[in-house]
């Protein structure tokens, strides 16, 4: 499955037809223990690799839901994928992965 965040296929021209928008979505948080520690991290600065490691998790999943939902379509493509993210709670956010998924003609 080809992913890009353009609007387009490189290369030569190719005919698609757009088969719709494709979404994946997941809300994901820490454990406690690792909620604690990055909480703790705030008083001195830095990066909090907690969370870091939470939201590139999220990403990924939210990209294989989205992927799912395309092939499920019979794409090849997935084009002008996009990311959101929102803070549902203290310690979790979901993460949405969109774009157009096209079946080549």
């Amino acid at each position: 499955m080809l992913l890009l965040n353009i609007d387009y296929i490189p290369g030569p021209p190719r005919e698609i037809e757009a088969l719709g928008l494709v979404k994946g979505t997941v809300v994901q948080s820490k454990n406690f223990g690792k909620d604690f520690m990055a909480g703790m991290k705030t008083l001195v600065g830095g990066e909090i690799t907690g969370y870091t490691e939470m939201l590139t998790e999220a990403r990924q999943i939210a990209t294989k839901r989205m992927v799912d939902e395309a092939e499920a379509l019979g794409a090849d493509a997935v084009l002008n994928i996009r990311f959101g993210s929102s803070s549902v709670m203290q310690g979790a956010a979901e993460i949405v992965a969109y774009g157009t998924a096209v079946k080549y003609k």
